[in-house]
């Protein structure tokens, strides 16, 4: 069964459907600047609205590029605590849009 929401791929071919917090703390970890330099995860679609990237820059650190068409935003960002880009990234992800998901909908009492 693929990802309900979203997936995360590393340039070394690790993939993680739907990755928690942990998994994206673990998949950065793992990032180094020979040959598993970034981590893309965005939704399993064919033309996918958004993207979040962690790459590994010559300078050191990682740089996050978060992308999302449908909102309009394009951030690039330089961090180098991998928990808080771990965080960070859950957060952000959390409130994109899923075709999958239900609508929010507050009801009149």
């Amino acid at each position: 069964m693929g990802a309900q929401y979203y997936g995360a791929d590393s340039e070394n071919g690790d993939r993680v459907d739907d990755p928690s917090e942990d998994a994206l703390f673990m998949m950065v970890s793992d990032l180094n600047d020979s040959d598993n330099t970034f981590v893309v995860v965005q939704p399993d679609e064919d033309d996918p609205l958004w993207f979040v990237s962690v790459a590994v820059p010559d300078e050191g650190g990682y740089e996050i590029v978060r992308r999302d068409t449908a909102r309009n935003e394009h951030q690039v960002i330089t961090a180098t605590s991998i928990d808080h880009i771990a965080r960070d990234l859950t957060v952000w992800m959390a409130a994109r849009d899923y075709p999958a998901r239900p609508n929010k909908h507050i009801s009149d009492l």
